[in-house]
């Protein structure tokens, strides 16, 4: 059979003949009566057959019928006030397309809530739950919305390699790779290549994968994940604030309005800050800190349970926290000409969460050369980089948002996991 409507039109073709195809959601029989919940990729439609309207080839195929078998349906729409969506099929025909077996691994009617293993086991059967279709169709509209807003002003979408002949951040956290007669790695980050693109384009955006060989054990952490970045030349770090706040709003502005029906169903309510954002500096947070009795000293990170007691100290939803200790941020981090143990890097913290960090870069090469080597890293490896400062380049300033912890914050899910399609931990390495 050819599909000639999904479920949600079907309020419009009252009266019509029409195909819906997708799977069997649930099945019931009472008597001489069976009802048919058919699931497609817009929701769900039920089919009534009753033995004095149908035929006998339709009824012993109802008889057929388990949860998950792909099925096509044939039949004429009709009113009914006893259905959610107003609507139900009289069935002319029924094709089975594809048997599934049982019992089910996961059930995606959710009678019974599968645990995170499980969802993570049976990842496609976990997709076809309300939940999980929430929770990506809101991660698609964030998608939508970063790459709309910054093509609406005329950034170039960059493509960064993932494949990379040194670190681009420093650091040991790397997945190497045999290349041919040489050693490679995983980036952990498309900075290099951005910026690189920043100082001939001006203004930069992308989505990329990167990649941190760091052992996690932490619910916001994952191995692999998706940044959503930009970057932009003659411009500084409040520059790129600016415009981090101003499409950070806009994201959850176009969640609100097109995924109303998913944050219902996952039970979250949607608040939008106000601009401009609140803004500390990193020397104010760690007093704030201490007069909660936090342990912790002026140039160490903060814990995820102190980005939590920060907000509630701070007082507000969503806030930067900016000029931080040079000796923690990347080598790349522009350091204050008045003060170099501080460097023009901020945090913006949403919902208790660091969502997106970001810095002005250094675009001296002099310069660039001197903090290398202050972190201990060989300038003969960044020499290409290095290199791209020498002939034209400007001040320039950038930002990347975790893509999925961004996602687990607007869904208010408690685990990276549940809102990476495909995660990848030091575990985990399937689906």
């Amino acid at each position: 059979m050819k599909r000639t409507h999904y479920t949600n039109e079907l309020i419009k073709a009252v009266g019509k003949e029409v195909v819906v195809t997708g799977w069997c959601f649930d099945v019931r029989s009472l008597g001489g009566l069976s009802f048919i919940l058919l699931r497609d990729k817009e929701g769900l439609v039920q089919i009534t057959a009753h033995k004095d309207k149908v035929s006998a080839d339709v009824l012993k195929n109802c008889g057929k019928l388990h949860q998950e078998d792909v099925i096509g349906i044939r039949g004429k729409v009709v009113k009914s006030a006893k259905t959610k969506s107003g609507v139900e099929v009289i069935p002319s025909e029924i094709e089975i397309i594809n048997k599934s077996q049982t019992p089910l691994p996961l059930d995606p009617r959710e009678v019974t809530k599968a645990n995170l293993d499980t969802q993570l086991d049976w990842r496609f059967l976990y997709f076809r739950t309300k939940e999980a279709k929430a929770i990506f169709k809101i991660q698609t509209v964030i998608l939508k919305a970063f790459r709309n807003f910054f093509l609406d002003r005329g950034y170039i979408e960059l493509q960064a390699p993932v494949i990379i002949s040194s670190a681009s951040e420093g650091g040991a956290e790397l997945f190497t790779l045999p290349y041919f007669e040489k050693q490679a790695f995983l980036a952990q980050s498309p900075q290099l290549y951005k910026q690189m693109g920043a100082i001939s384009f001006e203004k930069v955006f992308m989505v990329v994968p990167v990649f941190r060989a760091e052992k996690f054990d932490q619910p916001t952490h994952l191995n692999e994940i998706r940044q959503m970045d930009i970057e932009q030349a003659f411009s500084t770090d409040e520059d790129v604030m600016k415009v981090l706040e101003e499409v950070f709003v806009h994201i959850l502005k176009q969640v609100k309005s097109e995924c109303e029906e998913e944050l219902r169903i996952l039970g979250r309510e949607l608040k939008i800050p106000k601009l401009p954002l609140k803004q500390i500096t990193y020397t104010d947070a760690i007093e704030l800190l201490k007069k909660n009795k936090e342990k912790i000293e002026w140039g160490e990170d903060f814990s995820k349970t102190q980005e939590k007691l920060l907000t509630k100290s701070v007082g507000e939803h969503t806030f930067f926290v900016k000029d931080w200790p040079t000796a923690i941020k990347a080598f790349y981090a522009m350091p204050h000409e008045d003060n170099p143990k501080i460097c023009r890097a901020f945090d913006l913290i949403y919902d208790g969460v660091e969502v997106c960090s970001g810095t002005q870069r250094i675009h001296i090469s002099e310069l660039l050369i001197k903090q290398l080597k202050a972190k201990g890293l060989n300038p003969d490896n960044f020499k290409y980089y290095v290199d791209a400062f020498r002939y034209g380049s400007m001040p320039h300033a950038g930002w990347s948002i975790g893509l999925e912890r961004l996602t687990m914050e607007i869904t208010d899910r408690s685990n990276i996991k549940e809102v990476t399609m495909f995660p990848r931990d030091r575990n985990r390495i399937t689906p």
